[in-house]
């Protein structure tokens, strides 16, 4: 009997040291995006040597960038020698919300004065889209990634037609740490 739980217990723990040396999850940073006021934040966990999925996250804080916020959930299949690093290929899905802010002149005609307003419109859009990319790795976890993308909005074409884009753009220059 002894010996059977001493055999499990080997087992169980070399089990947990085989399981500490894959690095499944990464959380990354688009320094990029963060410098031109709109910080986006990444988390991609690892499916297999070849691929991953992740979702990222960002927000404007800059007042004058029109799109305040977006999500877009992403797959990607690589083609370098490490597990998931080297050149990539992704699909992604985005939902975006924007607010275009305007102002203009306005004269009242029946009070004989014109008074300068100020208006918004606020709407939001889902794109599909895929993009390009290379991701590089230390070998303490740290990630270095360049990436490209780009996708066409799916919705509200006719209610937005003055301010909105058919097309959207995705990437930026990313550092992460995989654990």
């Amino acid at each position: 009997m002894k010996k059977i739980i001493l055999i499990t217990s080997l087992f169980i723990g070399f089990n947990a040291l085989a399981q500490e040396g894959l690095k499944k999850n990464e959380i990354k940073l688009n320094a990029a995006s963060t410098v031109a006021g709109m910080p986006e934040f990444y988390y991609e966990r690892i499916l297999n040597d070849e691929s991953s999925a992740g979702v990222s996250l960002a927000f404007s804080y800059d007042d004058s960038i029109n799109q305040k916020f977006y999500i877009s959930p992403y797959y990607r299949y690589f083609f370098g020698k490490k597990p998931a690093a080297g050149f990539f290929v992704e699909g992604f899905a985005m939902y975006s919300t924007s607010e275009n802010k305007y102002e203009y002149w306005n004269y009242n005609s029946s009070l004989g004065y014109t008074q300068y307003a100020t208006n918004s419109d606020k709407y939001s859009n889902f794109a599909l889209g895929f993009g390009v990319g290379a991701k590089w790795m230390t070998r303490s976890g740290f990630i270095f990634e360049i990436s490209s993308g780009i996708g066409r909005n799916l919705g509200n074409k006719e209610k937005n037609e003055f301010y909105d884009t058919e097309i959207v753009g995705k990437g930026g220059i990313t550092v992460g740490y995989r654990f």
